[in-house]
């Protein structure tokens, strides 16, 4: 289709010139004397419109060629490998963050207890001193240390004024023993039979104010009195434990804390608690000041370790199921052809070491050739078979036998020959048989003469 496109295009830009080559021509015919331009180019033969059409083919393949390179190389094996290898490493790196991200968030919820925790105490009255009890759970860390601090909310009142100093006995308690109560209390355990951690007694008095600095406070604040915003009470803050650290072991840990309040007088109270704050030292430090930047260490710790594990893992399992797969293909390669030794390597050193390297030649049984022995150099030599043949004529010579007679005399020899005959190798049957051979040769030339 598109050589039939290109014909049609030559033969509309060749028409114009036909055109105007006939024109000329009539015109010339005619006697016209104008002027006339130059002489039209000859039409293209079909031989040179092929020509052409085969070189713009070319040069369209050659600049398809040159366009798919990129994409010859972006869909070929290697690149799919590639491809492949990038997407496995990908998703694993995004996995193996994801898992380093939670691991880094358990270890710090384990490894970095509560910064504060606050309890509130409700004070039970009755037969001898207010005392109250507040569970812990497992708020508290081990080897840790805290600050206890017990926050009173105290009225103005007569009593609280007049109690003047009241003692504070504060019990850090571990978890409920399982064993019934003993009859004899054991020194070291509450009326309850608990074990006692932590033990502090501290005095607490109201902030003294004369009765003209009372009267006057009053009268100033009479307006917020009366609107509810401030209140004649006051709120004590007493620190009852600095710096207290536990043992390990979560038996060690307090699970429950227990006040009691001394005063001669009955004293009112509005609200009671307690305040734990971890003073946080070393790693937990960094961790719980600087988050940030301890997420991104830790993370990245655990990250890298998660991809030298999962990159030995790979090692491993490609060394096993390569090591497997080379030996599916011995188990099913066909087992090699057995080949005799060349000539070459039968000529071993090792074997011919107590042999002497003298050439030498011995005589055989019959008419048969004398068997050469050739020495070492002139193996290694490498001499060529002409000379080997001259050297088994000149051995014919010197013993004077002829292959022809001795062709001609195998039924004389034959009855000559009867029985057993040593070869003579090493004896001198040599001059024996020159004077057989001799003898025959006489005969026959006497019979043909």
């Amino acid at each position: 289709m598109s050589r039939r496109i290109y014909m049609q295009e030559l033969e509309q830009e060749a028409r114009p010139k036909a055109r105007e080559a006939r024109v000329a021509f009539a015109s010339q015919a005619a006697g016209d004397n104008t002027p006339q331009g130059p002489p039209p180019a000859p039409a293209p033969s079909e031989d040179e419109l092929m020509e052409a059409f085969e070189q713009a083919k070319a040069a369209l393949g050659r600049i398809r060629e040159t366009a798919l390179i990129p994409f010859h190389a972006a869909v070929s094996k290697p690149a799919q490998k590639a491809y492949l290898g990038t997407f496995l490493v990908t998703t694993t790196s995004l996995f193996l963050l994801g898992l380093s991200t939670v691991a880094y968030a358990l270890f710090y919820y384990n490894f970095v207890p509560q910064v504060s925790v606050e309890r509130a105490m409700h004070l039970q009255f009755g037969n001898g001193h207010p005392y109250g009890t507040a569970p812990l759970d497992s708020s508290l860390a081990s080897l840790q240390p805290y600050d206890v601090s017990l926050f009173l909310h105290l009225p103005r009142t007569p009593n609280n004024l007049a109690a003047g100093n009241f003692m504070l006995d504060l019990s850090l308690l571990a978890a409920p023993s399982k064993n019934p109560t003993p009859s004899i209390p054991i020194p070291g355990t509450d009326s309850s039979g608990q074990q006692t951690l932590g033990h502090s007694r501290r005095p607490a008095i109201l902030t003294y104010a004369s009765l003209i600095t009372d009267t006057a406070s009053t009268l100033s604040g009479l307006p917020w009195y009366l609107l509810g915003w401030k209140s004649e009470s006051q709120v004590l803050e007493v620190k009852m434990f600095e710096g207290v650290e536990f043992s390990r072991g979560g038996s060690n840990v307090p699970k429950e804390l227990k006040l009691v309040v001394e005063a001669d007088e009955k004293m009112q109270f509005y609200e009671v608690g307690v305040r734990i704050v971890a003073r946080f030292g070393g790693i937990r430090w960094i961790m719980y000041h600087h988050r940030i930047l301890s997420y991104v260490v830790f993370t990245s710790m655990f990250w890298s370790s998660s991809m030298i594990s999962a990159l030995i893992a790979w090692l491993v399992l490609a060394s096993y199921y390569s090591s497997g797969s080379t030996m599916a293909k011995e188990a099913q390669a066909p087992s090699p052809i057995k080949t005799e030794p060349s000539e070459s390597e039968l000529y071993e050193p090792s074997l011919t070491e107590g042999l002497s390297d003298t050439s030498r030649t011995f005589p055989t049984l019959g008419r048969q050739m004398p068997l050469h022995f050739s020495s070492r150099g002139e193996r290694s030599s490498g001499r060529t078979e002409d000379v080997v043949k001259k050297e088994e004529e000149d051995v014919l010579q010197s013993t004077g036998v002829q292959p022809l007679i001795a062709e001609a005399d195998d039924e004389d020899e034959g009855a000559e020959t009867t029985g057993f005959r040593d070869s003579g190798i090493g004896t001198s049957l040599d001059d024996d048989r020159r004077a057989q051979v001799q003898k025959r040769r006489k005969a026959l030339f006497g019979n043909r003469q």
